[in-house]
């Protein structure tokens, strides 16, 4: 398998990619909705998703649902970073390699990238990143990368730094870039300067649907790739989880053809 076969797994060309993420549990406390991952993959896998983001343990546990739905693609997160609120306190270590990821047949490996923290653990992150990118390399899988300033409020100060971090994860050698909405035009900007597929993390459940649908249509204008989106899914009333994946799967099945990312 090579680094374009997997890249398209986790990208589609012909639509822009729903990624469901699962993996809240190495660095969040217990979530709502998400007290049993297995079944949330269970719950969504067969509404019209592209795949979903995990930890290397919900990966081995869901391989046979898996084998069973080819067409979804595979995120898994190798690191943690604790504790997610305070960054000046945390820090971050792999907990699965390249390899790994590799051996169980997943299309993407994700690292978190946190950018508001000490000096130190921004070198030990930086070195970690560099070795993970080798063995991508090596290995042909892409490294999704996630530069974000941990437990900030989502002030103009907080946007612009994390798109400065993204820039940091450009030069690293990352793939794709995740990264909390930075509006329409931040968005545009990153997508135009980096020339990398860029997808969009939905965050905190936040609104209602109407304001879930519109949030990704401006992704979607500013060129991105992909949306991450959990909670303003998973956290909400079956009936109307599901209602939005339809409406979301609609929204971005019409968004055309992607351009080339490899």
């Amino acid at each position: 398998m090579t680094m374009a076969y997997r890249m398209t797994r986790t990208l589609p060309q012909d639509r822009v990619a729903i990624i469901m993420p699962v993996d809240h549990g190495l660095i969040f406390d217990r979530l709502p909705g998400l007290e049993n991952p297995a079944a949330v993959v269970e719950e969504f896998g067969d509404d019209d998703v592209t795949g979903f983001m995990m930890s290397p343990g919900l990966v081995v546990r869901t391989e046979q649902y898996f084998a069973r739905r080819p067409h979804l693609a595979r995120v898994m997160a190798i690191d943690a970073f604790y504790h997610y609120t305070d960054a000046g306190a945390g820090s971050g270590a792999l907990q699965a390699s390249v390899e790994d990821a590799v051996r169980l047949g997943v299309d993407c490996v994700k690292m978190l990238m946190p950018w508001n923290t000490t000096k130190a653990e921004q070198a030990a992150l930086v070195t970690r990143i560099g070795r993970v990118v080798s063995d991508c390399e090596r290995w042909q899988i892409p490294l999704m990368l996630e530069p974000v300033m941990l437990g900030a409020p989502r002030t103009a100060e907080v946007v612009a730094a994390e798109e400065q971090a993204a820039r940091i994860a450009f030069d690293l050698g990352a793939h794709i870039i995740k990264i909390a909405f930075p509006g329409e035009e931040g968005t545009r900007r990153l997508v135009e300067e980096l020339g990398l597929p860029v997808v969009i993390a939905g965050g905190p459940r936040a609104g209602d649907a109407d304001q879930t649908v519109e949030a990704v249509r401006q992704t979607v204008v500013a060129g991105a790739r992909g949306i991450i989106v959990g909670r303003n899914i998973w956290q909400r009333d079956l009936p109307d989880a599901h209602a939005i994946v339809d409406r979301l799967a609609a929204l971005l099945r019409t968004a055309g053809r992607a351009p080339e990312t490899v």
